[in-house]
């Protein structure tokens, strides 16, 4: 490294300090979001080349995810040797794929509702959250909904795109947003996508393994700032972080779970398909407090798994 300029240096890092802030200060835009313009190109490109098989959807999968990674590594290239650029490519592309601040706002949007006592207004706030039938969950449904979400959802939109931007820089961030994306389009188990989406669901759980593990235990390192206990969170993930049908929304519901000293899990209807999840945690039902404290607890893992890249990245700078 002798030689090469503090800014050159820290360039990597900076550019995704600064995108944490504009996620913080900003969130995600109502219209014109990067994430949704790729899900309209997405969606034109499943429409060309649908077909009920492993295969296709496999095609389609290297197709959406390889475009953005290729285009992250041409642009690392072309900002190799121009510091100030490589910061601002990393800036933008964080502050595009991580939605802490999104995520918080649209769940205090619905605990706000659920404490004065609108039901409705919760319900019809809910799916921006969940895939859930909203129409006829109560109160506490709709609050265990919003904390399972925020659980799973602060692997989803920060630890694992920030994770994959340490480990593999600008085509990292792009690439690990272009998986989740199509995870959430065609990754679930319906009839049009149960081969078509088996590649995107797959990739997505390999994805998200590691960060959804680091999400976990920092929440468990993190449950005393929420009122918590480290040991019983700890147990909780232990013992119940394996039970839920995904391998990782399980280890991050479950380590919620315990930091808030609830259960999650239960009966949930997706539109028509029910489910009956694993119950995780050994405390209560989830009341419509719980929804800020699992928001702050969410926001604690977020910035301190952002801390903990910025310095991984220092260490590495040679890597966009």
């Amino acid at each position: 490294m002798a030689g090469v300029p503090p800014s050159a240096l820290t360039a990597s890092a900076a550019g995704v300090a600064a995108g944490l802030v504009m996620d913080a200060a900003i969130g995600d835009p109502r219209r014109g979001h990067p994430v949704a313009a790729f899900g309209v190109a997405a969606s034109r490109l499943e429409g060309w080349t649908w077909h009920d098989s492993r295969a296709a959807g496999a095609a389609y999968t290297g197709l959406c995810v390889g475009a953005p990674v290729l285009a992250g590594v041409w642009l690392s290239r072309a900002a190799s040797s121009r510091p100030v650029l490589r910061s601002g490519l990393l800036a933008v592309a964080t502050w595009s794929v991580v939605g802490g601040t999104t995520l918080g706002r649209e769940a205090r949007g619905i605990g706000a509702a659920l404490r004065t006592g609108d039901l409705a207004a919760a319900r019809r706030r809910l799916p921006a959250l969940v895939g859930r039938d909203p129409s006829s969950l109560s109160s506490g449904e709709i609050a265990r909904a919003v904390v399972e979400s925020v659980a799973e959802n602060t692997s989803d939109a920060v630890v694992a795109p920030l994770l994959w931007g340490a480990v593999a820089g600008l085509p990292g961030l792009l690439g690990y947003r272009a998986v989740n994306t199509l995870d959430a389009m065609v990754g679930h188990r319906s009839p049009r996508y149960l081969h078509f989406g088996w590649a995107s669901a797959r990739l997505d759980d390999v994805a998200n393994w590691a960060p959804a593990r680091l999400t976990g235990w920092l929440a468990v390192a993190l449950a005393p700032a929420v009122g918590g206990s480290r040991s019983a969170a700890s147990a909780v993930l232990r013992r119940d972080g394996a039970r839920h049908p995904s391998p990782n929304s399980g280890r991050c519901e479950a380590a919620f779970a315990g930091a808030l000293g609830v259960t999650l899990g239960g009966r949930n209807d997706y539109a028509g398909r029910v489910e009956e999840r694993p119950l995780l945690g050994t405390g209560g039902p989830v009341d419509v407090e719980d929804v800020e404290r699992a928001v702050r607890l969410s926001a604690l893992v977020s910035r301190t798994a952002g801390a903990l890249v910025v310095v991984a990245m220092m260490l590495r700078p040679r890597r966009l």
